[in-house]
């Protein structure tokens, strides 16, 4: 037989659960939107060291164009080098 006084118990119960997957609910919620939050600020930061460098880049190249040819030219011989080492074929003695 059913316990009569399993429904005046059962109620509250039911209450406090719902009050509590509630609270996890706005706490979590609350988190997504700090790691949203987060993300962002990261992001503009990110986007603003970005702008940065390539101003600097563009000013080194204005005013000092010899020098940067130089230094592009010797940047990409080097990495030539590199990959030709890389892709040519190992003998084996």
């Amino acid at each position: 037989m059913i316990d009569p006084k399993l429904p005046d118990t059962a109620s509250p119960l039911a209450d406090a659960s719902h009050a509590l997957m509630d609270r996890a609910s706005e706490q979590a919620s609350a988190l997504a939107q700090r790691g949203i939050d987060a993300v962002r600020d990261s992001s503009r930061m990110i986007r603003g060291q970005a702008q940065h460098a390539s101003d600097s880049t563009v000013n080194y190249i204005r005013n000092e164009p010899i020098k940067a040819t130089l230094i592009a030219a010797a940047t990409g011989a080097a990495l030539m080098l590199l990959i030709g080492l890389l892709t040519r074929p190992h003998e084996r003695r």
